[in-house]
């Protein structure tokens, strides 16, 4: 960029240009501040979490969702102002149903980091389904896990700064078109009923993974591609007087209105997940990916059409390639990074030059006040 004399302005203009790179700063803001990423562990060659926080930092990534209470990345995370959706794995759902154990926890995992580490929600479970045979065995210990943690967080007096959700998957809807028409399965109601009333009670968010990938990949003679990628140029689909150009705004409003349904009509909903595969499968490639990835960071600083102009808190899966997951080998190329730190996709987070641009701005007004 060109560069230029502070002494060839008056004071006054420079409070003018100041003000217009704060409200550029603060447009392109919107979309950072919506955006974080998914730091998945499920890797034998992954760089060491320091390394992570400086790459998160380095690319003005803001939040990150981690999946269980790893002692590095919490003590890494200190003071870097990165927001943190911190996980409890399945596995320990059971064992947090006791309320002694959920004291522990929280003093263990959340009151010994905060708030040099600025945790955001606790994610008790991740898609725990009461009739999916691989997490059915936890679902009755999701609410009073939640419960329990909810009040070591409410003893604490940190209730209004750090929620207690769960992250759910979109199975658990059993009608989703039209959107408008969007409702849970009868066979989940008695489990999920109580978790939406625990968080409308407590004006905490319901956390939500949400793949328009694995739809497209499991119906491609319905639902375009152009649909999935965010690229259609026009309506694909009416419902009544709302119009959807991607699929992602579609599943949204369906789980809004299932949640409508359930009595959680105030009820929000943050993405916890949401990303596309670039190898491994149908449909899996980088171009499609970084489309995918692009796209969805510049679309949720609005809304949906059921809830306009509402930006969309969205956590991307994920930031690496995670080859000691399990098969099916899409699930090991979600990754924005490759293990080595280098960027898949040519990806802007939210605004990073702008802000090297006021740090530029800033150092050079300095230093002529110094002068």
């Amino acid at each position: 960029m060109a560069s230029f004399s502070v002494s060839s302005y008056s004071s006054s203009s420079m409070a003018a240009i100041m003000l217009l790179l704060g409200l550029f700063m603060a447009q392109l803001d919107i979309t950072g501040a919506q955006i974080g990423v998914c730091y998945g562990m499920l890797g034998n060659n992954l760089p060491p979490a320091t390394e992570v926080i400086s790459l998160y930092r380095s690319n003005n990534i803001r939040r990150m969702r981690i999946y269980d209470p790893n002692q590095a990345a919490l003590q890494a995370l200190r003071g870097s102002n990165i927001e943190l959706m911190l996980g409890v794995p399945n596995s320990d759902l059971q064992r947090l149903s006791n309320p002694s154990e959920a004291q522990a926890w929280v003093q263990r995992n959340v009151l010994n980091f905060w708030p040099a580490v600025r945790i955001k929600y606790i994610a008790v479970g991740n898609e725990v389904s009461p009739v999916n045979g691989g997490t059915s065995r936890f679902a009755q210990f999701v609410l009073p896990a939640m419960r329990n943690i909810n009040n070591a967080i409410r003893s604490a007096n940190l209730q209004d700064r750090i929620k207690v959700s769960t992250s759910i998957d979109m199975t658990l809807i059993g009608n989703s078109f039209p959107p408008s028409q969007g409702a849970f399965r009868n066979d989940v109601r008695s489990y999920l009923d109580p978790i939406i009333a625990f968080l409308s009670n407590n004006r905490a968010p319901l956390l939500a993974n949400v793949y328009p990938y694995f739809s497209y990949a499991g119906n491609p003679r319905d639902i375009s591609l152009s649909y999935a990628l965010f690229t259609s140029p026009s309506v694909v689909v009416w419902d009544g007087q709302r119009g959807y150009k991607n699929l992602f705004d579609a599943m949204l409003d369906a789980l809004y209105s299932s949640l409508e349904r359930a009595g959680g009509a105030s009820v929000e909903v943050v993405v916890s997940e949401s990303g596309w595969p670039s190898a491994g499968g149908f449909a899996t490639t980088f171009d499609n990916a970084g489309t995918y990835y692009r796209n969805l960071i510049n679309h949720v600083r609005g809304g949906t059409p059921k809830r306009p102009n509402k930006p969309i808190e969205t956590y991307l899966f994920a930031m690496f390639n995670e080859n000691k997951k399990e098969p099916p080998e899409i699930e090991r190329n979600f990754g924005l990074f490759f293990p080595n730190k280098q960027k898949k996709y040519q990806i802007n987070f939210g605004g990073e030059r702008i802000w090297d641009v006021l740090a530029e701005w800033n150092a050079t007004v300095s230093t002529k006040s110094d002068m």
